[in-house]
């Protein structure tokens, strides 16, 4: 009997593909391209979006683009050894990262290779910087405080364990240093810390990898350094390379606090390669996938449920403005995944204030979930206080005739200006900040300039120290205020204020 077309056609695809198989290796594929970070590679049918391929010479790459007869590939080790015609294999993995405890006080390359001089990582354990992030009945509410010590982002921006905080202002307004002021305050409170340095001078990193070891952070710190003068992809990954760190001490049960320093850079380093593997340009030629490039990772930051161990990551990506345009590409992306964020004004920073933020654009959607209760209490009306001084001062410039509500109110504002100064590296505990609310709020300050409204805090400070040691050891235990602690607050700060006009 004869075949019919259809059984003689497959027949034929099936010695044509049996042929193949024998003439032409399927796990090694040539390079035809090579130039900017960027390999272009003919064969490895069978290579994924996300593969590790492995190159001559210890050269290393990952498959980004999937084209008809040929892939896309960055290049993240041995670009320079690497040339036209070179054999390239697929080695079936994604790219992973060493993760533990042995990375506390190291700096490291988004690879996790040591940067300084301590010697090798010595873990065994590694974890895909890509991952899914953990579904929604796998997270539980934000409800406890991560303090950063500034008592204008505590009282009036609070951020909690497992919430994404943005903080976005111009350039060199002070958002680094709220960054490493939250880092600063978690010493001693179990929270570990990864500061991701994206794009940043290798001097900057080196003095704040000192700073950290001066005041005896590094024990719980580790810094992923992507400097301004290494390629492109260690640019793309180090975020994510960060992120799987975090996550392996967050599956431990344990909080992380990890600082993304900045997404602006990596977004300009995520469009540098898009360009270059001739992706389409979309707005501001960024590629249509930048939003979920940046959702999937900050994604991966929340508060894990008490199954599966209650860890949590908290994010505080960091995003540069140009001259305050909150409105262009990344920043409204950034700010439509992130739980709120901290705008930071140019004009108040060149005006003295430190730190610079605009409580009018800040926001934390989060609220006072993520407050102590005596911190809700102690900041209660501060917000709608400082608004209403603006709204009045805007005023009182066009008219010298104010009525003596009006000299009221901006005597009073000017106070809780003057008082949510902050110098760095000096951050609070959540009681210590409380006294000052309760001093600010209660008008013994009103009037005073701004000097002295400081100096008056720091005596007010030592003052509760010597005398309401009780008082402060109370408030940091039962993180709430009684109808007692309440009435021992208002004698320390009569016997404070009546002293001090003696």
């Amino acid at each position: 009997m004869g075949m019919n077309p259809r059984e003689m056609a497959s027949l034929l695809v099936k010695e044509i593909e049996e042929s193949e198989a024998k003439d032409i290796d399927r796990s090694v594929g040539t390079v035809v391209a090579v130039g900017d970070g960027i390999a272009t590679v003919y064969g490895l049918p069978e290579a994924m979006l996300g593969e590790l391929l492995s190159f001559p010479h210890g050269g290393k790459g990952l498959v980004m683009n999937l084209n008809e007869d040929s892939l896309g590939v960055v290049l993240l080790k041995g670009a320079e050894a690497i040339s036209e015609g070179d054999p390239v294999s697929s080695t079936g993995e994604v790219l992973e990262v060493k993760v533990g405890d042995a990375l506390l006080g190291r700096v490291v390359s988004p690879l996790a290779e040591p940067l300084d001089g301590l010697g090798p990582i010595q873990s065994d354990r590694k974890l895909p910087i890509e991952r899914i992030a953990p579904g929604v009945m796998e997270r539980e509410s934000v409800s406890v405080p991560l303090e950063t010590g500034l008592v204008a982002i505590d009282s009036m921006v609070p951020i909690g364990r497992g919430q994404r905080e943005l903080i976005i202002g111009d350039r060199q307004t002070g958002k680094t240093s709220i960054a490493i002021d939250a880092i600063v305050n978690q010493k001693g409170k179990g929270v570990y810390c990864v500061y991701v340095a994206i794009g940043q001078k290798n001097s900057s990193v080196a003095a704040i990898h000192e700073r950290l070891r001066s005041l005896g952070c590094l024990s719980y710190v580790t810094i992923v350094n992507a400097s301004a003068s290494r390629p492109s992809p260690e640019l793309y990954i180090a975020p994510f390379a960060g992120m799987a760190m975090a996550e392996e001490w967050m599956e431990e049960g344990k909080d992380v606090l990890i600082v993304f320093d900045d997404l602006s850079k990596h977004a300009v380093a995520y469009r540098a390669l898009s360009l270059l593997l001739r992706r389409s340009p979309g707005r501001e030629a960024y590629p249509g996938d930048i939003f979920y490039l940046h959702s999937r990772l900050l994604e991966r930051s929340c508060k894990l449920s008490k199954e599966r161990g209650g860890g949590s990551i908290t994010a505080l990506p960091i995003v540069e403005t140009q001259a305050g345009d909150i409105s262009s590409y990344i920043p409204t992306n950034v700010i439509s995944i992130t739980d709120g964020q901290i705008f930071l004004s140019a004009d108040r920073f060149q005006a003295g204030f430190r730190p610079a933020i605009d409580s009018g654009l800040s926001v934390s959607r989060v609220g006072s979930a993520a407050q102590t209760k005596a911190m809700k209490e102690a900041s209660r009306s501060l917000k709608i206080n400082l608004a209403s001084y603006r709204e009045n001062l805007s005023f009182a410039q066009f008219g010298s005739d104010l009525d003596s509500e009006t000299k009221k109110i901006l005597a009073h504002g000017s106070a809780l200006e003057a008082g949510l100064r902050q110098v760095n590296y000096a951050p609070l505990p959540m009681e210590e900040q409380v006294i000052v609310l309760f001093a600010l709020q209660s008008g013994y300050l009103d009037g005073r300039k701004d000097e002295e409204v400081s100096t008056l805090l720091a005596e007010l400070l030592e003052f509760a120290k010597d005398r309401g040691s009780e008082l402060l050891a109370a408030l940091r235990e039962k993180k709430a205020l009684s109808d007692e602690s309440r009435k021992r607050i208002g004698d320390l700060l009569e016997l404070f204020f009546t002293k001090e006009k003696k």
